[in-house]
């Protein structure tokens, strides 16, 4: 397919197109283990500019191109294997901040922009994002908005959509098109920015995105708390009850809690922000819910800001591949996420797992073995009994194709379907990544 790579080199540019040659050691990421038939795309482009992304959106619609978004190619091993893509479309020369509105705390950036990129300088005016995704060093914005990819924070903070106050996108046929604004209280589009979270780019290529921004807390402290499963469900249920607020409230296995210097024990780690008597007073309140027996270590400052950081580290290591770990998202309601638990500690010993304690959200990481697909049906079925779910976000080509990435997702196809319809009629975006091989 030389037309494609030379058409868009007239367009663009020879240094914003990669041809297939060069693709896998241009992404850092196996391109092949991403498609069904485990096939290269023809290239990989790089527009710098929403005017060139649109030029080349046009490109693709009018030469029937199949395109698959993408950022940094960090969660590009995420989602359904792609049917037959043609052209990768990257947005990592799409990186600059648009506007920073440091009194009205939001920001306008390019999807491109790496959360790694812009946390400095917002810390510089005393300012941050709260959102702390998989792979936080190539993390973009746009693909922490397409993964809908939050992190421990949303307890205090919310998910990425209660965020998002505003994005521009290009169409499948090139056309850009705005939601929302750089004013929090604006509505506008609203229903919009909510339908592209978590798409993973099935419906359109974000250019922009605009945010709330919060300040940074004078004090941060965490309570990490190991013992007794039964013990750590009692407090967890008498923390989401209390009126405490912890910025974040995690569940984690053994053997994450080990790895991270605690005891090999069932574990409950919450995190307190704000004015240093505040974060005193919660720390107070914390330690008189706890039943006895139970294992403290109070974390401060470094402490406290490592342990968060290499919980995300040993969960999502860079070094990990598909070929010898399962990463699984799982969700499912907060009262029994204890329960969960512990059947994976039955089923499973060795597994690392961390569960967001109010939101029954989490994240569960095996060893890839021949007995991991009979696992991993033991916990969909677990979780679906609980009105749950568990996606499969990294495993290889031959497992998520043999259990299925989504699982059952029940009469809310049909509405994807439609709305699929009507974004993209043709299907050429990310084919076959997301629910239902939309």
């Amino acid at each position: 397919m030389a037309d494609l790579v030379s058409t868009l080199t007239a367009l663009l540019g020879a240094e914003s197109v990669t041809s297939q040659g060069q693709i896998a050691a241009e992404l850092g990421t196996s391109l092949a283990q991403v498609t069904v038939d485990h096939t290269l795309p023809q290239a990989v482009v790089y527009p710098t500019s929403e005017a060139q992304l649109a030029a080349v959106m046009a490109c693709a619609h009018q030469n029937q191109w199949r395109v698959l978004p993408c950022g940094a190619g960090s969660k590009l091993t995420w989602g359904s294997l792609a049917q037959g893509v043609d052209l990768v479309v990257s947005t990592a020369r799409l990186n600059q901040i648009i506007d920073h509105a440091v009194g009205d705390m939001t920001l306008t950036a390019q999807a491109g922009l790496t959360l790694a990129e812009l946390a400095p300088k917002l810390a510089a005016v005393n300012q941050f994002l709260p959102l702390d995704p998989a792979y936080p060093h190539r993390a973009t914005l746009g693909g922490m908005v397409a993964t809908g990819d939050a992190g421990s924070l949303r307890q205090r903070y919310g998910g990425v959509r209660d965020m998002l106050i505003g994005l521009s996108l290009v169409r499948y046929d090139g056309q850009i098109a705005k939601a929302g604004g750089r004013v929090v209280k604006n509505v506008a589009g609203y229903d919009l920015m909510k339908l592209f979270t978590g798409s993973y780019g099935s419906l359109g290529m974000i250019s922009q995105l605009t945010f709330r921004l919060f300040p940074v807390q004078e004090t941060s402290k965490t309570l990490v708390i190991s013992g007794n499963i039964a013990e750590i469900q009692t407090l967890t249920a008498a923390v989401r009850r209390s009126s405490l607020t912890p910025v974040a409230l995690d569940l984690l296995s053994p053997t994450l809690a080990a790895a991270l210097g605690s005891p090999e024990s069932f574990t409950l780690a919450a995190r307190f922000q704000s004015i240093a008597p505040g974060v005193e007073e919660q720390l107070a309140v914390l330690r008189q819910l706890l039943p006895a027996g139970l294992a403290v270590q109070e974390l401060a400052e470094a402490e406290d800001q490592a342990f968060w950081h290499r919980a995300n580290d040993y969960l999502f290591p860079a070094e990990t591949t598909a070929t010898t770990t399962v990463k699984a998202k799982v969700g499912l309601l907060p009262t029994t996420a204890c329960d969960l638990l512990t059947q994976l500690q039955q089923l499973a010993p060795g597994h690392l797992a961390r569960i967001h304690a109010s939101s029954g959200i989490g994240t569960v990481c095996l060893e890839a073995t021949t007995a991991t697909p009979d696992l991993l049906t033991k916990l969909r079925s677990i979780c679906g009994a609980s009105q749950g779910y568990l996606v499969l976000l990294e495993a290889s080509p031959d497992l998520k194709q043999a259990l299925g990435v989504w699982g059952d997702v029940g009469p809310a196809l049909a509405l994807m379907e439609a709305v699929k319809a009507q974004f993209d009629p043709q299907h050429r975006l990310s084919p076959g990544r997301f629910v239902g091989g939309l």
